[in-house]
């Protein structure tokens, strides 16, 4: 008996596989480009959380530069009288026989 050689016609699942597979990838990579956590969206709101730390750094800078510069006044070797005379009547609630205190709520603690 001769060999015979048979031939199958290829289905159209099967042809389909490797496109439908290869669309599969490139639609799961292109959603995380757009979506993920560093994606464009993603990007975008990194951007915005710099921004916000950005700014906030710059009020921590400035408040921290006129606390430097307000313990420098208290400093053994630049002592100011009025820096004195201020934290001694804010703590003590003390005031001279000649002025006129006016008291206000919630006013010169935790400052």
């Amino acid at each position: 008996m001769p060999a015979t050689t048979r031939q199958r016609k290829k289905s159209v699942l099967r042809r389909l596989v490797i496109p439908f597979a290869a669309l599969a990838v490139l639609g799961y990579f292109g959603f995380h480009a757009l979506n993920g956590e560093f994606g464009l969206v993603g990007r975008a709101r990194i951007e915005h959380q710099v921004r916000d730390l950005e700014a906030e750094l710059a009020v921590v800078v400035t408040e921290r530069e006129e606390l430097f510069a307000r313990v420098s006044l208290l400093r053994p070797e630049s002592l100011d009288p009025d820096m004195i005379d201020e934290r001694a009547r804010l703590n003590l609630n003390l005031v001279h026989a000649d002025e006129v205190a006016i008291l206000r709520p919630g006013y010169g603690h935790g400052r």
